[in-house]
């Protein structure tokens, strides 16, 4: 199926949790570029959880949290994926 998975494709979310955090930048690149990838390909859903405001700058959308409670949640409009 084109553009999304249909039931029984593969997973539909993936989850990173600080996947650049201890790598060098040219290696973190490559995994942004990659995460984006799979985004475009797959049309799988990405969530990031990153304190690094260049991987945020990756997302469509980031959510702030402060003491376990959203306190910004903005969409970007965004020419990457």
């Amino acid at each position: 199926m084109r553009g999304g998975a249909a039931a029984g494709d593969g997973p539909v979310l993936l989850v990173a949790d600080e996947p650049t955090g201890n790598l060098d930048s040219e290696i973190a690149g490559r995994v942004l570029d990659l995460l984006c990838q799979i985004h475009a390909q797959r049309g799988m859903t990405r969530v990031v959880v990153t304190h690094d405001p260049e991987v945020a700058g990756h997302a469509r959308r980031t959510m702030c949290m402060l003491d376990g409670r959203i306190i910004a949640d903005t969409a970007h409009a965004m020419g990457a994926p």
